[in-house]
C-alpha cells in the first residue's frame, strides 16, 4: 500500500509584504488532523526600511502555532502581550471566543535590514473549547523536545509525539514538529499520530517506502497513510514542519481568519469585529472585514 496519500502543492500569494506558501486549505484536503491552516513566510531578505507589516485581525476557534527558521517577528494583542520570536521558539495564541493580533518586523531591524522565514499554523479547537477563554503562550527553545534521528533534528513544538510532550498547553490529541534534515539524512516519519503531512520549506526530498518513492520539492505537502512509516531521504540540506494527530470532531468552515463548526458564531465575530472589538494596544493598522 502506497504511503503517500496525496502530494498537494502551495500555491504562492502575498501577505503584508512577504511571499507565502499556503499548504492547507486546499479543495483536496481541507485539514490534516486538526490543522486547517498552514503558511510558509518566505524566506525573504529585506532591505533597510522594509519588513513585514500585517496589522490587526481577529480570529476566532483556533490556536495559532508561529515557528521561525530565520528573522524574527513582532507579535502584539488584544490581550495586551507583546512579544518578539526568534528562530527555533514558539508563539502559541488560543483564540478561542475571541482574540486579535499584529505580525510586524521589530523597530530594531526595520533599520537594519533582516529576514524571514518560518511556518505559521491553525489549530481547531475541539468543539467544545471553540468559546473558551483567549490566552498566549511564548516558548523558549531550550523549552522544547528535541532529538536526533536518521542523521537529522527533530523539534516537537506542540503537542504529543509518542512519548515526548511539548509544554504548550493543546487540546485535543495533535503535534507538530520541525525538522532539520542535512543532506543525505534518512529520517523515520513514525505513526505516532493517525492523520499525518510532511512539508517541505526548503530543499529536496523523497518519501521513501519499499518500492515507492514519491519525490517532494519545496511547497509541497505530502499526506501520509495512516499507519505507514516511511523514510524521508534528504538530497539538499532540508527544513520541513510535520503536523497530524486525530481527525476533526466535526466540520468546521473557515471564513478569513475564523475558524468554527457554526456558521452563527462566525456572523457574530464579523459583528464583533466590525462594531471595533478586540482592539490591539498600540497597533496602528486594523484590518477591514473583507466582503463575503
Amino acid at each position: 500500500m502506497d504511503a503517500v496519500e496525496l502530494l498537494l502543492d502551495a500555491p504562492e500569494h502575498v501577505v503584508g509584504g512577504v511571499s507565502v506558501r499556503r499548504a492547507l486549505p486546499t479543495v483536496r484536503r481541507r485539514a490534516v488532523g486538526p490543522f486547517v491552516f498552514l503558511d510558509q513566510m518566505g524566506p525573504v531578505r529585506f532591505a533597510p526600511g522594509e519588513g513585514i507589516a500585517v496589522g490587526a485581525h481577529p480570529h476566532i476557534g483556533l490556536s495559532t502555532l508561529t515557528f521561525l527558521f530565520e528573522g524574527e517577528l513582532l507579535h502584539r494583542d488584544s490581550l495586551g502581550v507583546v512579544q518578539s520570536i526568534r528562530p527555533g521558539e514558539v508563539n502559541w495564541m488560543t483564540a478561542g471566543r475571541g482574540v486579535a493580533h499584529s505580525e510586524r518586523t521589530p523597530p530594531h531591524l526595520l533599520a537594519s535590514g533582516s529576514a524571514l522565514f518560518g511556518i505559521q499554523t491553525w489549530v481547531a479547537l475541539p468543539i467544545g473549547e471553540e468559546a473558551r477563554e483567549p490566552s498566549f503562550e511564548h516558548l523558549a527553545a531550550e523549552r522544547l523536545p528535541t532529538w536526533d534521528a536518521g542523521g537529522a533534528c527533530w523539534v516537537l513544538a506542540a503537542g504529543r509525539w509518542g512519548a515526548r510532550r511539548s509544554p504548550a498547553r493543546v487540546w485535543g490529541e495533535l503535534a507538530e514538529l520541525a525538522l532539520l534534515a542535512p543532506r543525505g539524512a534518512e529520517v523515520p516519519l513514525e505513526a505516532h499520530q493517525e492523520e499525518r503531512a510532511l512539508y517541505l520549506a526548503e530543499g529536496r526530498g523523497a518519501i521513501v517506502h519499499g518500492d515507492e518513492r514519491v519525490e517532494l520539492a519545496v511547497g509541497q505537502l505530502a499526506v501520509l497513510r495512516t499507519g505507514a512509516e516511511p523514510v524521508f531521504a534528504a538530497a539538499d540540506d532540508c527544513r520541513a514542519v510535520l503536523v497530524g494527530g486525530a481527525p476533526l470532531d466535526g466540520r468546521r468552515t473557515v471564513h478569513w481568519n475564523f475558524v468554527a463548526s457554526s456558521k452563527d458564531a462566525i456572523e457574530a465575530a464579523r459583528r464583533a469585529w466590525s462594531a471595533g472589538a478586540w482592539p490591539v494596544p498600540d497597533e496602528p493598522l486594523r484590518l477591514p472585514l473583507p466582503e463575503r
